[in-house]
């Protein structure tokens, strides 16, 4: 059981004087459960109920009020209310809707305990089968590992150290681009983690990248509504990993028959579930940061590792030291968008790129994100000699001069202009510095 960022965020949570039951959401086998057990390491008191179990879910069955269940859930336990603290956990809450309805009186009328939810079908059926009190609770998100994550989880504390240290120390540069090359192979499941870094056997994981995706299929009965969108969504998910990265088109998605209409709310239900993310386009040059959602959205994975494996990428990684050389650079990208989508921490940031569609000039620069007032341009480059036309065009009219590249060497800072003359700052920072981006803009910033 590693640490998991989420857990400081449950206790900033937890310190809350107005404190709303708490939903834990994310895809199925990112670390929910495990990251509520470490947390609940703060509590004397921990009650742990899980409502796939008839005992566990007939607490809400009866129709009790909320003093009633409260009673009967602490006596079946053995515990005293007025002791201490206590942590009550309502794992797979998706199965009771009682239980959910009961989330409003525990916020209302039992602030004492602290209540928190999960389920691993829960992002499909909010707002569907189920009805969550609105204004009654909160919403965190859980996303799989990031590479901080996993640097924790090898006790490469001195590395987190040094990727927080702003300038970046030159003699650190080597080993953690290694260890970022290693986390772009492996992805960030918890559970590929765990057993890579117990038994160091890469062959040994395919059947748990294999197992992970077969959870995934299976699930498909209880994301649709029939079984003929059943069949589509299910085709969806096993053209997910060979579209990844890629600009896609609903209709015929996967080298089907399927029409626009059908395919698009496959992807809604699949995104709903966290499996995957539509990233849309936009055209703007300055905020607000608008998507277009009438062009054509690129497709973004769960997690890289499960990518890598379902197209057969990992031997590549034992053949080549530069992201850019694998699968056409979308690798590279890809894990980028991933550590992107972590860092932002909520479905509600939309993670972004820019395009410029037109006759005499096409244009793509891979992510937008907003910051202090502008819309940053981020390209995702190898080497120092990647061409930069597309960032060359939005830095030409936009009305700043701060871009940033990631990309296969050490920070660095120039002073660059573009063809037509216009001068701005670009930033080059190594891949494993996307956690730290902001800082990093602050700097500089400060300095120019």
């Amino acid at each position: 059981m590693y640490y998991r960022k989420i857990i400081g965020k449950m206790r900033k949570w937890a310190q809350k004087r107005d404190r709303k039951p708490l939903i834990i959401r994310g895809a199925r086998q990112v670390g929910k459960t495990t990251a509520v057990n470490l947390f609940a390491k703060d509590f004397k008191n921990y009650i742990y109920l899980n409502l796939e179990q008839k005992k566990d879910k007939d607490f809400f069955s009866h129709d009790r009020g909320i003093d009633e269940v409260i009673a009967a859930i602490f006596f079946s336990r053995n515990i005293q209310r007025k002791d201490a603290p206590t942590l009550l956990f309502l794992d797979e809450i998706q199965n009771s809707s009682e239980a959910v309805a009961l989330l409003r009186f525990f916020y209302e009328q039992a602030g004492d305990i602290f209540v928190v939810a999960a389920g691993s079908l829960l992002e499909s059926l909010i707002d569907k089968h189920i009805n969550f009190p609105v204004g009654r609770v909160e919403y965190l998100f859980i996303f799989p590992m990031d590479f901080e994550e996993f640097l924790l989880a090898q006790g490469e504390t001195d590395a987190v150290k040094h990727m927080h240290t702003i300038p970046f120390p030159a003699f650190a540069y080597e080993k953690i681009a290694r260890l970022f090359y290693q986390y772009s192979l492996l992805g960030g499941m918890p559970e590929i983690i765990v057993n890579y870094l117990v038994d160091k056997d890469m062959v040994a994981l395919g059947s748990i990248y294999r197992n992970l995706f077969i959870t995934y299929t299976d699930d498909v009965e209880k994301y649709a509504k029939n079984d003929s969108q059943a069949r589509i969504i299910r085709h969806v998910i096993e053209s997910i990993p060979y579209n990844t990265g890629k600009r896609i088109k609903f209709q015929g998605f996967g080298n089907s028959a399927y029409r626009s209409r059908e395919i698009g709310v496959a992807f809604r239900v699949l995104e709903k579930a966290m499996l995957l993310k539509l990233l849309y386009p936009t055209t703007a040059l300055s905020p607000p940061l608008v998507a277009d959602l009438k062009k054509a959205p690129r497709l973004q994975f769960l997690d890289t590792g499960l990518m890598n494996f379902f197209v057969g990428l990992q031997d590549y990684f034992f053949k080549s030291e530069d992201l850019n050389d694998i699968y056409r650079g979308i690798l590279a990208e890809h894990i980028i968008g991933q550590e992107l989508i972590s860092l932002f921490g909520d479905t509600l940031h939309k993670i972004t790129f820019w395009v410029r569609e037109k006759k005499e000039s096409v244009a793509e620069v891979d992510f937008i994100i907003p910051f202090k007032n502008r819309l940053i341009p981020i390209e995702v480059k190898s080497g120092k000699t990647g061409t930069l036309k597309s960032l060359f065009q939005f830095m030409n009219n936009t009305d700043h001069e701060y871009a940033l590249r990631f990309y296969d060497g050490e920070p660095e800072m120039i002073r660059t202009r573009t063809p037509e003359g216009k001068e701005f700052n670009l930033l080059n920072l190594p891949f494993f510095l996307v956690e730290n981006l902001f800082d990093y803009l602050e700097w500089m910033i400060a300095k120019t």
